[in-house]
């Protein structure tokens, strides 16, 4: 039996599509397509004929008629999250200049000082390809994590 918006008229079952994906930090909300179950990741789920609802990953896979997508999808997500915990507590270099440094997965990054703010450089070691921040970051954290998403970002155009 269909429980919550699947059972309502008018709620569109099919042609949703993921626009993002939340982390709660703890199974704290409801589900707003199925109205019961309590979840932690919230996939934010658009449709042209209907307003966003956050749902879970299996409303969200039927939403989408891609369960397997949903899983993936939230899978990389939990996975992303871990490595950005990690990255964080990784032991960094400090460069002759004063700057930290990690050399990892083929890429050079070097996080630095700018006035009040902080910058990041990646280099991929064997193309030389190099992408240089372009905006101040407030802490050196997160610059590191700017650096982070740009790896992630040059991993995946090269796939």
């Amino acid at each position: 039996m269909s429980t919550g918006k699947w059972a309502q008229p008018g709620v569109p079952h099919r042609g949703w599509v993921c626009i993002d994906i939340q982390d709660l930090e703890e199974p704290s909300a409801t589900c707003e397509m199925c109205e019961v179950m309590t979840i932690r990741y919230v996939h934010v789920m658009a449709h042209n004929d209907y307003s966003n609802l956050g749902v879970g990953c299996v409303c969200a896979g039927n939403m989408e008629q891609d369960l397997e997508g949903a899983r993936r999808r939230e899978d990389e997500f939990k996975l992303t999250l871990t490595r950005r915990k990690r990255w964080l507590s990784r032991r960094w270099n400090v460069s002759a200049a004063g700057n930290e440094y990690l050399n990892t997965d083929g890429f050079n990054v070097v996080v630095y000082p700018q006035g009040n703010h902080w910058g990041a450089r990646v280099e991929h070691r064997d193309s030389g390809h190099r992408r240089v921040s372009k905006r101040p970051y407030d802490s050196e954290e997160a610059a590191k994590l700017a650096a982070l998403a740009v790896i992630l970002d040059m991993k995946r155009r090269a796939e």
